[in-house]
């Protein structure tokens, strides 16, 4: 049966904005046969990140396309450490650690591929599969001689970091095993394709250098550019640093006000790197935002969907109830329904004071907790004009009554109080 593919893929990939580099003829072999390609993650930690999301649209694309999609899971490369892109050497992993980080990113790469229906389902594989059998000897007389020391030095991945003051014989030796990866998938599953970031190229055409010298095939490879925000910067993390799939690791609601605090000129640019909306969708989107920007509509629309397809739509409807709650006109009712990690995410940030669980429990006047037992308000008086003028909150619920007291009854998940001055004044009442 002719193949032929539900799109072209590199047309797909370039207006996307997601294709930097590939070898030539690679787009005539996507249009004449189904092609099995893999992309490699090193276990490096127990969960993927928003800079992952770029490798995993690459794969969801290609299967979209018709393609076999192949996840590598880098238990043997995990063991080495990849020097691309990095100005200092990786810190080694024990054997545990490495499978710990295994384990967590193969469960959150099932999310994005199809692992059970079609000709083109999508698969794991791991290289320490084909790496735990070969004796140091063996792998530098059989793979080592036919890559020359000159070709492995002319690659940007070494030459930048000897230039920054250089990197060990355990780094300077990943391009090959690496490049191994590709001749054993090449040679074992027909996989004639691999896929990655712009800095991965010096690593992936090792890998085509060493089929084409060893087995005489011809292999090819597809690049996306590295992602950066429109003030050159890199894509992917935030003030607390990385942005990552694993709730745990960065809670839901922070992942969603992520994607909902994108500058406008980025969100045109993110919006085609990120969503699975088809050309026609994102086009009339973009449009739509064009002198209407501050209806941030692309960065709602990314926001949601990224959220739905990292944590579902169950996760979705929290993260905008907790929007609702300090960003809209949320109610008491809608705070409490917040679970304590959406809760506890929305709250980071916000100017907090500790109290002693002990005195809540007994009762403490309203004044003394906001003037006394906090600084919320400088004074007691201040506190009582402000209580009176009903300009105060006690967890979304206005409270005129300067006798009142405030109970465990007004505690959220046994651990807050939130307070509010103002429309946009937060500020936390945590119990210790």
């Amino acid at each position: 049966m002719t193949f032929k593919p539900n799109f072209d893929f590199l047309e797909e990939l370039q207006w996307r904005g997601l294709l930097h580099d590939n070898i030539p003829g690679t787009d005539a072999l996507l249009n004449k046969e189904r092609v099995s390609a893999y992309i490699g993650f090193d276990p490096t930690a127990d969960s993927l990140h928003i800079g992952n999301m770029v490798p995993i649209m690459l794969l969801t694309l290609f299967q979209k396309a018709g393609h076999q999609p192949i996840v590598l899971v880098g238990g043997a490369t995990g063991r080495v450490g990849d020097p691309s892109g990095k100005t200092a050497e990786r810190q080694l992993l024990d054997t545990e650690a490495i499978q710990r980080n295994l384990d967590g990113q193969k469960a959150q790469l099932m999310r994005f591929l199809d692992f059970e229906n079609g000709e083109n389902k999508a698969l794991v594989v791991n290289n320490y599969d084909w790496f735990k059998d070969w004796s140091f000897l063996d792998f530098i007389r059989d793979v080592g001689k036919h890559i020359t020391v000159s070709y492995m030095m002319g690659k940007d991945s070494v030459k930048n970091r000897l230039e920054a003051g250089g990197l060990s014989f355990t780094e300077f030796t990943y391009q090959l095993v690496q490049g191994y990866d590709f001749l054993h998938l090449y040679r074992e599953m027909g996989v004639k394709l691999q896929m990655g970031g712009s800095d991965q190229w010096g690593n992936i055409t090792t890998g085509t250098e060493l089929i084409r010298k060893t087995i005489q095939g011809d292999a090819y490879a597809i690049t996306a550019p590295l992602v950066t925000k429109s003030d050159g910067t890199k894509f992917g993390k935030s003030e607390g640093g990385n942005v990552w799939l694993d709730p745990q690791k960065t809670p839901v609601f922070t992942f969603y006000q992520f994607w909902l605090n994108i500058g406008d000129e980025d969100a045109v640019k993110f919006i085609k790197i990120y969503s699975l909306k088809s050309r026609q969708e994102i086009e009339s989107l973009i449009q739509a935002h064009e002198g209407q920007e501050y209806l941030r509509n692309l960065q709602k629309a990314l926001a949601e969907e990224m959220t739905i397809r990292v944590h579902g739509e169950e996760a979705l409807v929290l993260a905008q109830k907790a929007t609702q709650v300090f960003f809209g006109n949320g109610n008491e009712e809608d705070l409490r329904a917040l679970d304590e990690a959406t809760l506890a995410a929305s709250l980071e940030g916000m100017d907090t004071f500790s109290v002693e669980k002990e005195k809540l429990e007994a009762g403490v006047n309203i004044l003394d907790l906001i003037a006394v037992e906090t600084t919320i308000f400088p004074s007691k008086g201040e506190a009582r004009k402000m209580v009176q003028a009903n300009g105060f909150s006690l967890n979304k619920t206005k409270i005129s009554d300067i006798d009142y007291t405030v109970s465990s009854a007004d505690v959220l998940h046994g651990r807050f109080i939130i307070a509010q001055k103002g429309k946009k004044n937060y500020f936390v009442i945590a119990l210790i």
